[in-house]
């Protein structure tokens, strides 16, 4: 096993094994010589910790010692003496708390029930949340500070808020952070966004004062680990970090009522060196999407999102598993998900793009190795007509089949390796990939990948496209790719041909 983050109070381990999220066995977790608890995941997460103490800690057979962080001082919440009946507002004692905690120091929230709209971040301190401590937050939109899309001083501009891929005026969040350092939220805690209370859903792409606040927004932050807790219930994307650097999301369960829209669990938005760790999804849109802005955006700021590792997560529910857009013109690099069980997800990978999003950046690099997935309907879906959100224009410009000129507009896809995948249960189709006639994909490569498809399924739609059409148990479909490369890659139970392509596809096929 190896260590993953140590803190004042907590320590995460994963244990070295292949299988996806859990593993083959229960598994009894010792802290020196106590038994902590019994767990068959792979990521396994020890808090309520001293801090600067060595422990050592046993799980099965292995065996390790780890020493907690040191700390200035601890602040404990009650000190500020909040209400915590979940009635009178207690975001000022809390922030009150945070404000006064030392570098070093630990804000500690305390057992209790408070009821919060908005706490900041500080850079250099940790936040510890009590397992029996629970943040119920303001659903009143009049009563959530506005954090403005862009604020100019002569040549001078500050942009705050960002919603869907523009610079845009934003609720502030439950919990946010700008421009911070260093900061670890943690703890077995609850953060319950209740926005099932409040006018969300209602005329939901409406901006109304502003756009719908998240659950957590890192704005251009660094160094950030949130571990442990349970967060569910927000009225937008539960987690969206924004031109941040080295966030690590550890160990989270993240919940969205499944018929809610956009209500994505992590949005990593023009983000780089990140990790998302031994996770748990069930949520009402996409479990992971990745961004990088609309065109506009990516050519202001010409920044990717890059160097993300996703490892060891469930995903269940969901529009998609690990999703890439559609907001993607700044680019999106060097993603690595493995060892990642998808189950009952629309669709496993799904990468979602059209004309207009534009080639300032590539989505290229990405790379599946070691994934479960079980009654997923479509397993892979790359599509460069996705018909969803605002489209300038003349709408038929993004959906034709007609091959169009090549400009700055024109999106671009380029490389994957899907690898040591095996798909129970597929309904719909082994994978749809639709390339631009005047911009295709350029190789896709399956190596030890399995499909078996379950005979009870019924016809349903894989992609969100104009003109759509129903498939039941189909095999990859390809329209517009330049390359298909199948290394030992099996079909049960499909309808029809294993490969439908429009001839344009250059097959190499290695049994």
């Amino acid at each position: 096993m190896k260590i993953v983050s140590i803190g004042v109070r907590h320590i995460i381990l994963e244990l070295s094994n292949n299988y996806p999220y859990y593993n083959n066995e229960e598994l009894a977790v010792y802290v020196d010589d106590v038994l902590y608890t019994k767990t068959n995941k792979n990521v396994i997460s020890i808090y309520d910790l001293n801090p600067n103490t060595l422990y050592n800690i046993k799980i099965g057979s292995e065996e390790i010692n780890v020493k907690t962080l040191d700390e200035t001082i601890c602040i404990h919440t009650d000190m500020f003496h909040p209400y915590k009946d979940g009635i009178n507002n207690d975001t000022i004692f809390i922030q009150q708390a945070i404000l006064a905690c030392p570098s070093g120091g630990t804000v500690y929230i305390d057992k209790g029930l408070y009821l919060i709209t908005s706490l900041f971040l500080k850079s250099d301190i940790t936040i510890y949340l009590d397992k029996e401590a629970k943040l119920i937050c303001e659903y009143d939109r009049s009563k959530f500070p506005v954090l403005k899309g862009n604020i100019k001083n002569g040549e001078n501009e500050l942009n705050l808020g960002c919603f869907e891929g523009s610079e845009q005026d934003v609720f502030s969040s439950f919990i946010t952070g700008i421009n911070i350092k260093n900061c670890t939220l943690v703890g077995l805690g609850e953060i319950d966004g209740r926005a099932d209370l409040g006018d969300w859903f209602i005329k939901y792409n409406e901006i109304r004062i502003a756009a719908r606040p998240f659950g957590i927004y890192l704005n251009r932050c660094e160094n950030i680990t949130l571990a442990g807790f349970y967060i569910h219930d927000t009225p937008c994307w539960n987690i969206h970090p924004y031109f941040s650097n080295k966030v690590n999301i550890l160990d989270l369960r993240i919940e969205n009522p499944i018929d809610k829209p956009t209500t994505d669990g992590i949005d990593p938005d023009t983000c780089s060196d990140m990790l998302i760790l031994g996770c748990y999804f069930k949520v009402g849109d996409d479990c992971i999407a990745i961004k990088s802005g609309t065109i506009d955006f990516a050519k202001k700021y010409l920044s990717p999102s890059r160097n993300i590792v996703i490892r060891n997560c469930l995903m269940t529910e969901g529009h998609g598993g690990v999703v890439f857009g559609s907001e993607s013109s700044g680019g999106i690099n060097n993603v690595v998900v493995s060892q990642t069980y998808f189950k009952n997800t629309d669709r496993g990978l799904r990468i979602k793009t059209r004309r207009g999003r534009g080639r300032y950046g590539k989505i290229s690099n990405i790379t599946f190795d070691n994934i479960k997935m079980e009654n997923v309907l479509t397993p892979f879906v790359v599509n460069m007509f996705y018909n969803m959100g605002p489209k300038p224009g003349h709408d038929e410009y993004f959906w034709t089949r007609e091959k169009q000129i090549v400009d700055e507009t024109t999106p671009l896809i380029a490389d994957f390796t899907f690898s040591n995948i095996i798909c129970f249960n597929v309904q719909y189709a082994g994978g749809v990939f639709l390339g631009l006639p005047e911009e295709t994909i350029k190789k896709i490569h399956f190596k030890n990948v399995s499909f078996m498809f379950d005979k009870n399924a019924t016809p349903g739609y894989p992609v969100m496209i104009e003109h759509k059409e129903k498939m039941l148990r189909k095999g990859l479909y390809l329209e517009n790719v330049d390359e298909l490369v199948l290394d030992n890659v099996k079909f049960l139970d499909n309808i029809g041909d294993d490969i439908i392509s429009d001839n344009k596809t250059k097959i190499k096929i290695i049994k």
